[in-house]
């Protein structure tokens, strides 16, 4: 028989009797007494059947990460250059694409002001054809 009842969110409190665990469907982190143990409950974030483990998941000690080898301290050094190489290509891309951009927008302000030329000569050849035209 399946139980079902509506997964209370709540702040852990590290208390003896809650158990801690993760929705079957959304991922969101959850808690709930111990006597929720093997229930199904429906999950107020996303409303699906998430069922209740029996037991705590693994300790805190059974969750720290591996003891750092000199092996991973090198992949790490490796891993950091890399990447402190993709930023400086990209430092440079960026660099470039500034001095572009510039360019563009020194040609731009010469063309408006070329643009203001034209037009205000225009005005000046109209506005004097017209006086000149019979009336």
């Amino acid at each position: 028989m399946m139980q079902t009842a509506a997964v209370a969110f709540k702040t852990p409190t590290n208390g003896q009797n809650d158990l801690f665990f993760k929705c079957e469907h959304c991922g969101i982190p959850l808690v709930v007494p111990a006597t929720a143990a093997g229930m199904t409950l429906k999950c107020q974030r996303c409303g699906q059947p998430t069922t209740v483990p029996r037991s705590a998941p693994a300790s805190d000690a059974a969750r720290r990460p591996a003891p750092v080898t000199a092996e991973r301290v090198a992949e790490l050094q490796r891993h950091l250059k890399e990447n402190e190489s993709q930023r400086t290509e990209i430092n440079g891309y960026i660099n470039q694409l500034s001095i572009q951009l510039h360019r563009w927008q020194l040609r731009l302000q010469t063309l408006n002001e070329r643009n203001k030329e034209l037009t205000g000569e225009i005005g000046g050849v109209s506005g004097a054809g017209n006086s000149q035209l019979p009336g």
